[in-house]
């Protein structure tokens, strides 16, 4: 059972920047899309970002300007370039990777972001 392994999350002062890495533990065929979706306490998971298998970029409208999602086809891994971030974003932060038969994810990783 391939899975997918998190990395990168951890405590940031607001207006600081985190970098999150997704990469499978094996082959992933047939990728329709890959992106990474948020769960803070109390509320719904919710899409923070999504690149699709043609390239085209989705983001939710809170993270627009600051966050930045790209991918490693060679790898198919995902990455999440977040600067400076808010105490609003503080939250667990999922990868997901959907294909033609299945959706991946990630076990989560945590990003708080206070002073």
């Amino acid at each position: 059972q391939v899975q997918l392994v998190e990395s990168g999350g951890g405590l940031v002062q607001p207006g600081g920047s985190l970098r999150l890495s997704c990469s499978p533990s094996g082959s992933i065929f047939s990728i329709t899309g890959m992106g990474w979706y948020r769960q803070a306490p109390g509320k719904q998971r919710e899409l923070v970002a999504r690149i699709t298998g043609g390239g085209r970029i989705t983001y939710a409208d809170s993270v627009k300007g600051r966050f930045t999602i790209s991918r490693d086809n060679a790898k198919n891994a995902v990455y999440l370039q977040m600067n400076s971030l808010k105490p609003e974003d503080t939250a667990v932060y999922y990868c997901n990777v959907q294909t033609t038969r299945i959706d991946y994810w990630g076990q989560g990783t945590q990003v708080t972001v206070s002073s």
